[in-house]
């Protein structure tokens, strides 16, 4: 923030205004404040709001506007690339605001703009119910919904966007308006994978699933195995219904061996329709076997990262999964940087996400199989390998990729990759709704749509 009368005072009256606390550069819980997912990032923002309801968010970006600062949003501050955050800027952290409320009756959920995923899924369990949620406790539910969001049944409840019931937000012009199907229906369909481009999202509503049982398969075999592995989960895939997901990972342990190979089999129903579902996997030689009933809070859980350690993520979407691109996949798993908690995954789409509406701008309904490498490393001596590592796994299965991508699912990977997040064909009308909402672009920290 420019030092100056102006600023000093309006930040004196930030203080005073808002419910939540207030944090800038030399403050008492500032660093601690400004700390997010990934620690290759150290930002240091201008202001930090964190911001108690809607009210403050409300007087938190109209301070922002007024100093002619950019904005950043934090929800869950999981993004790999730190979009949470940013030098300079008023970050509007939505930590404090996490409630969420379940309408078992309506079979749908109000969820603050801070909650996380566990939160969410904790808070939905005693009902039977479930949402599409991510694949780790620690997401924030915002941006993870209005980034299109991929999880572990969205092969049988489609991704979380295709739930997203109404959403209420604080636009650029530090005013409340609510999207929904009939109110600002046009902005309602760009928040089905705009993102944080048209403001801070306070609230959402999502549609809710009975699951009234969930059951997993936990396999590891030995890292040899790797090609019939992902066979044998093709045909799981392949053979079994919508209920079944999950994914085959390499996981960076067993230096100077291969990473160890692992096979979870997610199965929306009881023990018996899984290990009928599994019957391939089960049928190969493994070293390591857990099968049986989970919450689904617990299966958020299996494959979850540490805060804090260095990260570097992408991901393709594939038409198809031939053995040529098993091979290709696999062999990239001898390139892993062992030890650390990285993590090769490939996980099958199809389902209810091809199924679902073609209007919103979710590119990647037509694939089949997702490759999502996670570089997760302590060393920054590590860095420049492990970030190879992962553009390697991208390359290797680059020939049968569809060219689109779930934006969730990267990072800061420039223009061209956020086209293909948000679908060539959408780009203009996407751009028109981002200059309604927010014509000079004030939320930039994000997959940025350019006001046209």
């Amino acid at each position: 923030m420019a030092p100056g009368s102006k600023a000093r005072t309006a930040l004196a009256r930030l203080r005073e205004d808002l419910v939540g606390d207030v944090f800038a550069p030399g403050d008492a819980g500032y660093d601690e404040a400004r700390v997010v997912f990934n620690g290759m990032v150290d930002r240091r923002p201008a202001v930090i709001a964190q911001c108690a309801d809607d009210a403050d968010v409300v007087r938190a970006v109209r301070f922002g506007r007024d100093l002619d600062l950019h904005i950043a949003v934090r929800g869950g501050g999981h993004s790999v690339a730190g979009s949470a955050t940013a030098d300079t800027a008023l970050v509007v952290d939505l930590r404090r605001m996490d409630g969420v409320t379940v309408d078992p009756a309506a079979e749908a959920v109000r969820v603050q703009g801070g909650a996380t995923m566990g939160r969410l899924d904790r808070a939905t369990r005693p009902y039977g119910l479930a949402g599409t949620g991510g694949r780790a406790p620690g997401i924030g539910v915002g941006g993870f919904v209005l980034g299109g969001g991929s999880g572990w049944l969205d092969r049988v409840f489609g991704p979380a966007v295709d739930n997203l019931i109404g959403v209420e937000l604080v636009t650029a012009d530090a005013e409340r308006v609510h999207a929904n199907a009939d109110e600002n229906p046009e902005l309602f369909w760009a928040l089905h994978g705009g993102g944080g481009n048209f403001g801070v999202a306070t609230a959402l509503t999502l549609a809710l699933h009975e699951l009234p049982a969930l059951s997993v398969a936990l396999l590891r075999y030995p890292p040899s195995s790797g090609p019939d592995v992902v066979r044998a989960f093709r045909e799981v895939i392949r053979t079994g219904p919508d209920e079944a997901g999950g994914a085959v990972v390499y996981l960076a342990e067993g230096e100077p061996v291969l990473p160890v190979c692992a096979a979870l089999v997610t199965y929306a129903g009881g023990e018996e329709g899984l290990r009928k579902a599994a019957g391939p996997l089960l049928a190969l030689p493994h070293e390591a076997e857990v099968a049986g009933p989970l919450t689904y809070s617990e299966v958020q859980c299996l494959l979850d990262l540490p805060s804090g350690l260095r990260n570097h993520w992408s991901a393709e979407c594939l038409a198809a999964l031939p053995d040529e691109a098993v091979d290709a996949w696999c062999g990239c798993a001898e390139r892993m940087p062992v030890p650390s908690g990285s993590q090769q995954l490939l996980f099958p789409l199809g389902g209810a996400i091809a199924s679902g509406p073609a209007e919103y701008p979710v590119p990647y309904r037509s694939a089949a199989w997702a490759v999502h490498p996670l570089g997760n490393w302590a060393d920054p001596a590590d860095d420049e390998r492990a970030v190879a590592w992962v553009r390697d796994v991208r390359a290797a299965v680059r020939p049968w990729s569809t060219g689109a991508v779930c934006l969730n699912l990267i990072g800061d990977e420039g223009p061209e990759r956020v086209r293909a997040g948000l679908g060539a064909g959408n780009a203009l009308r996407l751009g028109k709704v981002k200059r309604r909402w927010d014509p000079d672009n004030v939320f930039r920290f994000n997959h940025n749509i350019e006001p046209l």
